[in-house]
């Protein structure tokens, strides 16, 4: 069967389709596509993840592909990268697409590494933070934040897990516990979406990338080099020939939710928002950078004010100061409306999950910022399945219960405030720069 772009198909119907109508407003599309016929299964950090996408590749007959921030030089990620040049070495065909930024000067390293496995890496965007003062200011925000794996075209790893132990961190070294985070493990029809997804993002590096002048006798003219590389990759589109993976008896409705620059502008945020307007008894949202936009905040707390019980579960830590205050100057509204704010404070939370209901759910890459929502590419699932979303439920429950501190008040002494608020409007101000405004 061809493989085809299921982004413009009909929604699912059916009560799901009844489920998901929300108060439509100006600019509102539909929301997620569900299909039913999968197996999902939460993964509980990288104790759970790690070695469950180890096990998958170390088991794989045909292909392997990845797409990840961050692939670091830990002990954790090497396991990886170990099992990735087991599976090429047996004929398994690997690709792997790392974020230029997110990976950093470890990159090159890594492709090194990958060239001697006979192992295929593309850097997406290979941009440092010194391009800011060469105009690439806008460029350098939008990156590659997804974390998906898919083995075979049958099996699907979708989170906000990085290649990178849960005891390290890249800014603050070792952790004296992991951080806090989630993924999915998916069997079933839509793995073929995630499929379709990262194959087109690898077209799009290939035909964006430059061509090599070669020095010596095997030196080839640029034009012919850039009229092979366009002739490989507008063909590269017939690889879609994946079989369409057969559904399941377990029969969960997952949809995927990309976010692009492109056609996917504002699934994520859509999401969520069509999610929000429909709760009615219950929403709680944990999110390691939260930064949302004010037709976020209103939904948030429109669903505090009719009786939902709202809990936020935030980044008690400070990471990243800039994210952390102005996060932080967004508190007195939204406890004013009834909403609850619990920071985590055991380690860094890095999850972007939410459960709404009792059969609503989403794990992904996706923060709830600017730079997420406005500017990267990201990739969530949302599932329809009470079990699940009970689970996803109970894990976030035991994290506020015994890992966080709820925030009552805001901060009161006026160096504060002026703090949050100047971080708030730093962040106003690089979303304006980026000229992508929506919302914000």
């Amino acid at each position: 069967m061809r493989l085809t772009d299921d982004s413009d198909r009909e929604p699912s119907g059916g009560p799901l389709q009844a489920r998901d109508a929300a108060p439509q407003r100006k600019g509102r599309t539909e929301g997620p596509r569900f299909a039913p016929g999968h197996r999902v299964h939460l993964l509980r950090g990288g104790a759970d993840f790690f070695p469950a996408i180890r096990t998958a590749i170390d088991q794989a007959r045909k292909s392997v592909m990845i797409e990840t921030y961050i692939f670091n030089d830990d002990a954790t990620a090497q396991g990886i990268l170990e099992s990735l040049q087991a599976a090429a070495a047996r004929g398994v065909e690997v690709s792997v697409v790392i974020d230029g930024f997110g990976s950093g000067e470890h990159g090159r390293v890594l492709a090194q590494q990958f060239a001697q496995g006979e192992l295929a890496l593309q850097i997406y965007r290979p941009e440092r933070w010194w391009h800011l003062f060469r105009g690439k200011g806008v460029t350098l925000l939008k990156r590659l934040h997804r974390k998906l794996a898919v083995i075979d075209d049958e099996l699907a790893f979708v989170g906000g897990i990085n290649m990178l132990d849960d005891y390290i961190d890249p800014n603050h070294g070792v952790l004296s516990d992991p951080r806090f985070d989630f993924a999915v493990r998916i069997e079933g029809p839509i793995v073929r979406d995630i499929a379709l997804s990262m194959q087109r993002l690898l077209w799009q590096i290939r035909l964006a990338q430059p061509p090599v002048a070669l020095s010596g006798p095997d030196r080839q003219p640029v034009a012919k080099q850039l009229r092979e590389r366009t002739r490989q990759a507008l063909a590269f589109p017939r690889r879609f020939d994946l079989p369409l993976p057969l559904p399941l008896r377990e029969n969960v409705a997952v949809a995927f939710v990309p976010r692009d620059n492109i056609r996917n502008r504002s699934t994520i945020e859509r999401a969520y928002l069509q999610a929000l307007d429909a709760a009615r008894e219950r929403i709680l949202l944990a999110n390691a950078y939260f930064i949302p936009s004010r037709r976020f905040r209103k939904a948030l707390m429109r669903a505090a004010q009719r009786g939902v019980r709202v809990q936020l579960l935030l980044q008690g830590r400070v990471e990243y100061p800039l994210q952390h205050h102005a996060t932080q100057a967004l508190y007195s509204a939204l406890l004013a409306a009834g909403v609850e704010i619990h920071e985590y404070e055991r380690s860094f939370l890095h999850a972007k999950v939410a459960v709404v209901d009792r059969d609503w759910a989403t794990v992904g890459s996706s923060n709830v910022d600017p730079f997420s929502l406005l500017l990267a590419r990201e990739a969530n699932v949302v599932v329809r399945d009470a079990p699940f979303a009970a689970a996803l439920a109970q894990a976030l429950g035991e994290a506020i219960a015994e890992r966080s501190v709820r925030v009552t008040v805001p901060p009161l002494s006026l160096w504060a405030r002026m703090r949050n608020r100047m971080a708030l409007a730093l962040v106003h101000l690089a979303v304006f720069i980026t000229g992508q405004r929506r919302g914000y």
